[in-house]
């Protein structure tokens, strides 16, 4: 007797529509709506999405896209190197928008990355212990505090639940998870999933790819590789990124986020937060209340809650000087008349102008 396959739990992409284009034919989805194809092929056919949140920002990464949880069923087992799946059926469930699909990625990244407690009884637990591992593959454990952990292997998972812990990793496609207070974690390799439940964690990243989730208060992130993910749902969160098309989403209260790389998507929900850029093409997307947002890159964007102040920069090309120079900054606070709520503004000859 054949045995039933179980829908799958996944996350889906859309445009601004609640449409996807596959093969340039543009196909139109509901919520709460299921679809059938007669076959699933990856990357050709079928119904597609992502396992990890976070790699549905690979497919469809502007703000005002529309993000769903979604079922897939009589999946295609064929896999890419991301989590991407492809199968017959598919179920769209919730809507979670940009920040609901980073609150999602924290949790996944934490689930993949953090061992198991029958993990950890195969590991050591003694205190300030000293760990180092060359090799590849290699799966490093400790739940003593104080520990100092350090790996330069590629595809290395390292779990810690030990607070004050120290680990350092710098092969590409590390596992990196911390659920202690405290701990500094740092990855220089490619492809990194860096996942951190603490409180006051210092987490820096330099590989490309990285994906970064974390939940505990007063965690520093820093981020300089291109394409990075980052995700953080604590409270005073301090988020850096330095690096090219970086998405970054924040929904604990007090953030301070900055950004100096091209091509940022930045959404914040969370009260109070503070968020700069100083990248160009950059779209800051913020519902909280009372935030200030500060846009110095050429043709940004940003759109806020009313209490919420907003500064853009305008840039000019000068013969003169062969190349691009300020021409205006201006600041106005979204009041709900002049400035609208929840409407992106970018600044054209001095003046706010809504983003078509």
């Amino acid at each position: 007797m054949k045995k039933e396959s179980k829908p799958v739990k996944a996350y889906k992409g859309f445009n601004k529509h609640m449409q996807c284009t596959p093969n340039g034919k543009i196909f139109q989805y509901e919520i709460g709506k299921e679809y059938k194809e007669d076959e699933a092929d990856l990357c050709r056919c079928g119904f597609h999405a992502c396992e990890n949140p976070l790699d549905v920002l690979s497919y469809y990464n502007n703000i005002d896209d529309k993000f769903c949880e979604v079922e897939l069923d009589k999946i295609d087992p064929n896999r890419n190197k991301d989590s991407k799946i492809c199968g017959k059926k598919i179920k769209i469930g919730i809507e979670i928008g940009f920040s609901g699909l980073f609150k999602a990625g924290i949790e996944w990244i934490k689930n993949k990355t953090i061992f198991t407690k029958e993990d950890f009884k195969k590991l050591p637990s003694d205190d300030d212990a000293q760990i180092s591992s060359s090799g590849d593959d290699a799966q490093i454990g400790s739940f003593g505090y104080g520990a100092q952990i350090s790996s330069s292997g590629y595809d290395a998972k390292i779990g810690s639940s030990g607070d004050y812990v120290q680990i350092g990793s710098s092969g590409d496609d590390a596992q990196i998870g911390s659920f202690g207070y405290g701990a500094q974690i740092g990855s220089s390799g490619d492809d990194a999933q860096i996942g951190s439940s603490g409180n006051h964690v210092h987490i820096s990243s330099s590989g490309n790819h990285a994906q970064i989730g974390s939940s505990g208060y007063n965690a520093k992130i820093s981020s300089s590789g291109y394409d990075a993910k980052i995700g953080s749902s604590g409270y005073d969160a301090k988020i850096s990124s330095s690096g090219y098309n970086a998405k970054i989403g924040s929904s604990g209260y007090g953030a301070q986020i900055s950004s100096s790389g091209y091509d940022a998507k930045i959404s914040s929900s969370g009260y109070g937060a503070q968020i700069s850029s100083s990248g160009d093409y950059v779209q800051i997307d913020s519902s909280g209340d009372d935030c200030v947002i500060m846009c110095a890159g050429i043709n940004s964007s940003a759109k806020a809650k009313i209490g919420s102040w907003i500064t853009l920069a305008e840039w000019k090309y000068s013969e003169e000087k062969q190349k691009y120079i300020p021409f205006s900054v201006v600041t106005k606070q979204v009041d709900g008349i002049e400035i609208k709520e929840d409407v992106y503004y970018t600044l054209k000859d001095g003046k706010f102008k809504e983003l078509k």
